[in-house]
């Protein structure tokens, strides 16, 4: 009797194991959760600029069609929302048949693309209406998977190499077996500006070609094997009238093409699509499992998986398998941790390198450090916005030394902070210092002397003196060097104009520009809340709290703009701050409804669902930070100010234990109480300190307004 009760009760463990294990499958696999298609087509402006090809988190190979042209093939190279055209090397296509003529561009060879379905890891489409071609990617190295229809006797798989995103001249391709073959290629340019990389690739098929060539401009070279130069490339065609199959995988490297051979061999040495796919999904969930969300609303949670996909797709491994990559100064370095590109700091330090240290200090450390190599490798001073081992110098400010202060206030604090100091100090105290050629702080010696310069520049420029304050006081414990960089981060009242009520720009000698001057891809009602870390003092200087609500309810009347028109900008990072501004001013209700006005408004799961570039995953990360109801508002200053949450349940998991926030709601959007670890909390900010070992938040929340909840101690402000 005991026999068979033991056998019932064994049978019944086994059962529920399984159907146990069977949830837990399911409830993880995240990876499908995303859709890479969200954001990939809009109008200038208001578009996310994203790729939905497959892609490894932090990886080095983006294997997609471009956003800027699906017609111009699958290339390797592409940032996540950036929003000119850049990069996209080695693109290739699977058409049908032999080749009959060169397909020169490959855009006017007009190649359609159709049929688009993406997940973490996995792209699909077909091409030519009716080839079947799935995606899919290691850290390094990209693999297609092509089916031929039944009625095809030939296929053909045609690789550009003298073409990308934008033009360029020096390429070459080398077939170098029946299946095989390799080369190098420049890097064009990225708004405008010079991007000289060089990328190498090398390239295999599982199956020998019937017949290959090459390509240049108009000219088809058959039986060729070497092609250089401008609109050229190679071209393998294919027996497929009994294998349908063709598989191709391609190894990437930014120092060499044996580096890139090494890659390919260490990470992907077999042919199977299925189980290399695998790995990449299964890597993506342990990134997205990091934060678990339950809601009422399964379109939200594809909307919250899918911008939380786009906040780990960026920096990107640069170093090989063997640790080199190519430093700042186009010397081949070795390092012992990986070494990380793609910094769009004047976008990034706002959200997700504060989302990437929570999550990952490890990897975040990485990111700093490799900030510090290109530095000392490029005169000493930070870069602003990297491409490969470049620094382009685009937008303004001195962003990162902004990040690095905020990766450590995060908890991302795995290197020796005195060299960071010191390449902060260079940058922000010895005017005309460089990085590469482009120069750290321009009117640096204006800004120290006279204490003022062009307005959205100077107010950069003191929200990373007010970063660079906090990293010399806690980082490396030197108090006298904080207040030289607080008094700097102070000068942002030398903006301000009483006869207007507005920071504005001056002249040289003094005197007032006009209002709208010098307010670089924004306005002067945008950036007048660009004091983060003294909102009080800010809210001060203009009477008070009632005429910073004034000002505030005006400017959330929409929240659309462009960069020159004067209300809120959904897709522009100046403003992405701003709805929380309400919790400093006594008036917490308000940023909670707004916030979920720009959830609800802006953003949607459509092909067109995002309100502005994603630049690197900025934009992903704001959307991740409004939903769980936190937000990263001080430079330099780990904590967060709150709003309601839109899930019922989030669990963030950090290294030292979960933050456990229950409570919140889609249509119930208004906070009435607030629980800190089982106690009540009347407050809008939360230190980091009460979270980063693990805690549970829970909200009490109403379709109603509660006018008091929050009023009671305003969040810090640093006068």
């Amino acid at each position: 009797m005991k026999y068979k009760f033991f056998c019932v009760l064994l049978f019944a463990s086994v059962l529920m194991s399984e159907k146990v294990a069977k949830a837990q499958v399911v409830a993880t696999d995240y990876a499908h959760q995303v859709n890479t298609l969200i954001g990939t087509k809009g109008v200038g402006l208001a578009s996310g600029y994203l790729y939905p090809g497959a892609t490894y988190p932090f990886g080095m190979v983006q294997f997609t069609p471009s956003y800027f042209s699906k017609r111009s093939g699958f290339v390797i190279n592409q940032l996540s929302g950036a929003g000119c055209e850049h990069m996209g090397n080695f693109p290739t296509f699977p058409v049908k048949g032999k080749l009959k003529m060169s397909p020169n561009n490959i855009l006017d060879y007009r190649i359609n693309v159709t049929e688009e379905k993406g997940h973490a890891g996995y792209y699909e489409a077909t091409v030519q209406e009716s080839i079947k071609a799935q995606l899919t990617v290691t850290e390094r190295t990209g693999m297609a998977h092509y089916e031929y229809p039944e009625d095809q006797q030939f296929g053909t798989v045609i690789i550009g190499g003298g073409i990308s995103a934008t033009p360029i001249e020096q390429a070459a391709i080398v077939i170098t077996a029946p299946n095989k073959c390799e080369g190098y290629a420049e890097g064009g340019n990225f708004c405008g500006l010079n991007t000289p990389y060089k990328v190498y690739f090398v390239a295999e098929f599982d199956t020998d070609a019937l017949e290959s060539g090459i390509w240049k401009r108009d000219e088809l070279k058959p039986n060729a094997t070497f092609a250089e130069g401008k609109y050229s490339g190679v071209y393998f065609t294919f027996d497929v009238n009994r294998k349908k199959n063709i598989q191709y995988k391609i190894g990437v490297s930014y120092v060499s093409v044996e580096n890139a051979r090494e890659n390919l061999k260490a990470e992907n040495p077999g042919w199977n699509f299925a189980q290399i796919q695998n790995q990449a999904e299964t890597k993506w969930n342990h990134y997205l499992g990091m934060i678990e969300v339950e809601g009422t609303n399964p379109d939200r949670t594809t909307q919250f998986y899918t911008h939380l996909y786009r906040s780990f797709v960026h920096p990107n491994v640069c170093s090989d398998v063997n640790g080199e990559y190519m430093g700042a100064d186009f010397r081949v370095h070795k390092s012992r941790s990986k070494h990380y590109t793609s910094f769009s700091n004047w976008d990034t330090y706002r959200t997700q390198i504060q989302l990437l240290a929570m999550l990952d200090p490890e990897i975040t450390s990485d990111i700093v450090i490799s900030h510090q190599l290109f530095a000392e490798q490029s005169g000493g001073s930070f870069p602003r916005w990297v491409m490969a081992n470049i620094e382009t110098g685009v937008m303004q400010g001195d962003p990162s030394s902004i990040l690095v202060s905020n990766a450590y206030a995060f908890g991302a604090r795995n290197y020796d902070p005195k060299p960071l100091f010191k390449i902060m100090r260079k940058g922000a105290e010895e005017p005309g210092a460089k990085s590469q050629n482009e120069e750290t702080r321009p009117g640096l010696k204006q800004y120290l002397d006279k204490g003022y310069y062009n307005a959205s520049i100077q107010l950069e420029y003191t929200s990373a003196d007010f970063a660079i304050g906090q990293f010399a006081l806690h980082a490396v414990g030197d108090e006298f060097a904080s207040w030289r960089y607080f008094h700097f981060a102070r000068s942002w009242k030398n903006l301000y104009n009483p006869e207007t009520g507005w920071l504005q720009s001056r002249h040289p000698d003094g005197s007032w520009k006009s209002l709208g001057e010098d307010f670089r891809e924004s306005t002067y009602k945008n950036y007048f809340w660009m004091v983060p870390y003294n909102l009080a003092g800010l809210v001060g200087i203009i009477g008070g709290k009632a005429e910073a609500e004034k000002r505030l309810d005006e400017f959330f009347d929409r929240l659309d703009a462009g960069y020159n028109d004067a209300w809120f900008a959904s897709g522009n990072e100046p403003s992405f701050h701003i709805p929380w501004v309400y919790n400093w001013i006594g008036r917490p209700y308000k940023a909670q409804e707004v916030i979920n006005r720009v959830l609800n408004e802006q953003y949607s799961s459509k092909i067109d669902g995002l309100p502005g570039n994603d630049d690197l995953g900025t934009m992903g990360a704001w959307y991740v930070f409004a939903c769980i109801g936190l937000y990263p508002e001080i430079p330099g200053v780990g904590g967060f100010t709150v709003n309601t949450p839109i899930f019922s349940l989030v669990k963030v998991h950090l290294k030292k234990g979960d933050i456990v926030i229950k409570g919140g709601s889609e249509k119930n959007i208004y906070i009435h109480s607030m629980k800190l670890n089982g106690k009540p909390y009347d407050s809008t900010w939360i230190d980091w300190d009460e979270l980063s070992n693990g805690a549970t938040i829970d909200y009490g929340t109403s379709s109603k307004p509660d006018t008091k909840w929050g009023t009671k101690i305003l969040p810090p402000s640093f006068p």
